[in-house]
């Protein structure tokens, strides 16, 4: 696949300097355990990602990955071990925490409000941002309309960027698959993430779509420095876009490195092949 990047951009699409240098651990995951029931999802697994990198983690249906991010950013809380986040560990974080301390992210199944615009749908992912109250918002005079301007420049810029200008004022629901995914990335981008959680992203997706989206992940991460972790299930696009990959099979980490490493792993392999070994 050849992935092209686009030319510089005058802003960035993230938080401002977290005092951690490139290449320094951003996220540490250590020995996490999360069951359901009697059932284990995730069996101690420890990996890191590091600033500026594009950290894929890949592994076969029911492998633990979503699992895993739903870990990363508060959705499940898992029953053992720790996630330390810009130097701060803890053992569970509620969703909106992850939001705000900077993790973003988008999903397997698409999460839009459908009856909304495309600029309207990227938007909400400025909630976060926003400092008004909920009266000055509803004034929307002073400071909150100042506020308002300065997000819906920002919300733009990333539209600009996405090249999606043609769109911006349709309904989420009139739009074909390969969109929606572009538009539901342009809404986690508005959140300035220090680390983007990427689920997915191209799931249903024709080769050009592919490309396309694959292109849009380099210039964020190349660009923009933005700290990417990515599922995908295309082995071809893990390939070209990661600069390490950790492999997961049945809640168990089995794999960890750069792409090369990885694919020539005798266990994963055996797990992507679906070789037993008595």
């Amino acid at each position: 696949m050849n992935v092209h990047v686009h030319p510089t951009q005058e802003f960035r699409f993230m938080r401002p300097d977290d005092g951690i240098k490139q290449g320094d651990p951003l996220l540490v995951v250590d020995n996490i355990s999360l069951s359901f029931g009697g059932v284990k999802a995730i069996t101690d697994i420890s990996f890191d990602i590091l600033k500026g990198e594009i950290r894929a983690i890949i592994g076969p249906n029911g492998a633990g990955k979503t699992s895993m991010l739903n870990v990363i950013n508060g959705f499940y809380h898992p029953q053992k071990g720790t996630i330390t986040f810009r130097g701060q560990k803890r053992s569970r974080m509620r969703p909106h925490e992850a939001a705000n301390h900077g993790i973003a992210r988008t999903f397997q199944n698409i999460a839009l409000f459908h009856g909304m615009s495309v600029l309207d749908n990227i938007m909400t992912g400025r909630i976060t941002l926003m400092k008004r109250n909920m009266l000055w918002q509803a004034l929307w005079r002073g400071p909150a309309e100042t506020e308002e301007i300065e997000n819906r420049e920002i919300v733009e810029r990333i539209i600009d960027f996405l090249e999606i200008e043609h769109i911006r004022k349709t309904p989420v629901g009139r739009l074909p698959y390969g969109l929606q995914k572009r538009v539901e990335l342009g809404r986690a981008l508005a959140a300035e993430p220090s680390l983007l959680l990427l689920d997915e992203p191209m799931a249903g997706m024709n080769l050009e779509e592919k490309e396309d989206m694959s292109r849009y992940i380099l210039d964020v991460n190349q660009q923009f420095g933005t700290t990417i972790a990515l599922i995908e299930h295309d082995m071809g696009v893990v390939m070209d876009l990661s600069d390490r990959v950790v492999v997961l099979d049945y809640g168990r980490k089995i794999g960890d490195g750069t792409p090369d490493e990885v694919r020539n792993h005798q266990d994963v392999i055996d797990a992507y092949l679906g070789v037993s070994h008595d």
